[in-house]
């Protein structure tokens, strides 16, 4: 069949389990998934290789990176996306949500001045279908900025926003509760003064009661009204975590202690975690390590965040330690790859990808392992090789 393709002799990840068999694509979706070998010439040996299905990344701000290469350098934006969007398929990554934030705490940052043109360059090469990998918008708003709530009223109307994230990053609480590490972070960061830094931080305190509270209000409910899913950011205390869960938030992201995590699960808010964090073996910043919610129970999506790469060598790594912590159901790696596919998919309401299943969008990675370093082969969306 001309639209038909058959890859077999694969160690086949699916949401439960990994098995040696063959999967038939056709017309852009899995038709077929199957525990035996097809002997038909037409068929792909995969030489024993792995087939997951593509990742699903919900917060990357990866593509700031390609337009802003060097400081003080701006890259033109056609060709910044589509050199993020070449190291994202090459990440297997097949849906991503391009985070972009609204209301920059760097004084010297050009965050703001850039969000028109990366929105008008991703919606460009969308609707041009220059693409490789399937983008999306996350919208990440900074509530103690004063034009975060207008820029994010001009902007959630783009009909490719289907993420908002919520955050207050002044100092004195969640990821800053102590104000020497917030100090320490943003001087190293913005390369400030002393003297630049302690004005930073009594103009960021004093917006903060100003904006944070009523901003986060007003942007939930605009979001809840459209159905666009909402996450959390850096929520510390189960009081963070009973508020956000108040207002209706879903995902909490990067939640930086144990205590934060449990009231989540208790509450219904997946937990999202970055892949770095997992890669590294902890929290460069010193808060709680993804591994050790993993092993409590309460991990439920990984995040590349700053490095693309590191989506899927986080899950063959935690793969690896759910299965050593577990030696009974040799299905760790399944339950690790969830995290960074099917588990973000469905917290952002996509129903038609994130596992290898008849019936949904063949987007695939072919992949060989090195220990647990994955290395990719080829990388499918809906049926058609882009990498």
């Amino acid at each position: 069949m001309l639209n038909e393709q058959i890859l077999t002799n694969a160690k086949i990840v699916t949401a439960e389990r990994v098995f040696t068999g063959t999967v038939v694509l056709r017309d852009g979706l899995i038709s077929e998934v199957d525990d035996s070998s097809s002997q038909l010439p037409q068929a792909q040996n995969l030489n024993g290789d792995y087939l997951l299905p593509g990742l699903v990344e919900l917060h990357t701000d990866n593509l700031e990176k390609h337009l802003s290469p060097r400081p003080g350098v701006d890259w033109p934006s056609a060709s910044a996306v589509m050199s993020h969007d070449a190291q994202i398929i090459a990440a297997g990554i097949t849906t991503v949500f391009d985070a972009l934030s609204i209301g920059d705490v760097n004084p010297k940052g050009k965050r703001m001045q850039q969000l028109p043109c990366m929105i008008e360059a991703i919606a460009a090469a969308n609707a041009a279908d220059m693409t490789r990998a399937e983008h999306r918008l996350h919208l990440r708003c900074e509530v103690c900025h004063p034009d975060t709530l207008s820029v994010f009223r001009d902007l959630v109307e783009q009909p490719l926003v289907q993420l908002v994230s919520v955050m207050d990053h002044s100092p004195g609480q969640r990821q800053f509760a102590l104000e020497s590490k917030y100090r320490e972070y943003y001087m190293g960061k913005y390369h400030l003064s002393s003297e630049q830094m302690d004005a930073f931080i009594v103009e960021q305190v004093a917006n903060s009661k100003t904006y944070s509270d009523r901003y986060r209000r007003a942007i939930v409910d605009i979001c809840l009204a459209r159905g666009l899913s909402v996450a959390s950011h850096d929520d510390a205390t189960l009081a963070h975590v009973e508020e956000s869960a108040a207002y209706g938030m879903s995902i909490a992201e990067f939640p930086t202690t144990l205590e934060a995590a449990q009231g989540c699960r208790r509450l219904g808010m997946s937990v999202l975690m970055g892949a770095p964090n997992i890669v590294r073996g902890g929290s460069h910043s010193g808060n709680i390590a993804a591994a050790t919610l993993a092993e409590e129970g309460l991990l439920d999506i990984l995040s590349s965040d700053y490095y693309p790469a590191s989506l899927l060598q986080a899950a063959f790594t935690l793969g690896a330690q759910l299965d050593a912590a577990d030696e009974s159901t040799g299905a760790g790696l399944a339950r690790a790859v969830t995290t960074v596919s099917l588990a973000p998919a469905r917290s952002a309401g996509l129903q038609d990808r994130g596992e290898i299943r008849v019936g949904l969008r063949a987007d695939l990675i072919h992949a060989r392992a090195l220990g647990t370093l994955p290395i990719i082969q080829q990388v499918w969306r809906q049926a058609k090789r882009v990498f």
